[in-house]
């Protein structure tokens, strides 16, 4: 599997400019959800969470560009390109599950308040109840929204969020 994996639909010269984007972005590890630990992920793979995503756009109005990486550098380039698709008014908003860089990446926080993009932070397990140092996170401050501890069904619920934002 490589490193950072784009999506069959999206915001590419072919993407439908008229139905606003849903970008869900996925970081580090999160490519090997079904097999790792499961009491905490669940079983359902990542595939299973791109069409759980696309599903839940098209319920709601939406196209998804679902995209995963283990490389903070490419989280970084998505969410300023994100940025020049909100200003163009292509974006709905962007669902991050930064994985462990959550806990870690100034990088990310900086990205998401330089480019002013509308984040929904989202975590499968219920970070809170968790090791310490999952508590802590450096784009909660940054982020339109939190959510976490509703597990791969976070992601609709958090697509239905963020089409409550671009409705409103």
């Amino acid at each position: 599997m490589a490193a950072t994996q784009k999506p069959k639909r999206g915001v590419g010269p072919s993407a439908e400019l008229a139905v606003p984007v849903v970008l869900v972005l996925n970081g580090p590890n999160l490519n090997l959800l079904g097999t790792r630990e499961p009491a905490v992920y669940g079983s359902q793979t990542l595939a299973d969470v791109q069409a759980l995503c696309e599903q839940a756009a098209r319920a709601n109005g939406l196209q998804c560009d679902f995209r995963q990486t283990n490389h903070e550098g490419t989280l970084v380039d998505w969410l300023h390109e994100a940025g020049r698709l909100q200003a163009g008014g292509r974006l709905a908003g962007v669902i991050l599950n930064a994985g462990a860089y959550t806990h870690t990446s100034v990088a990310l926080h900086d990205a998401i308040k330089g480019t002013g993009v509308a984040v929904l932070e989202l975590h499968i397990s219920n970070v809170h109840a968790r090791e310490a140092f999952r508590h802590h996170s450096y784009i909660s401050p940054v982020a339109r929204a939190v959510m976490a501890g509703f597990g791969v069904a976070g992601y609709a619920l958090a697509v239905a969020a963020v089409a409550g934002w671009a409705s409103a």
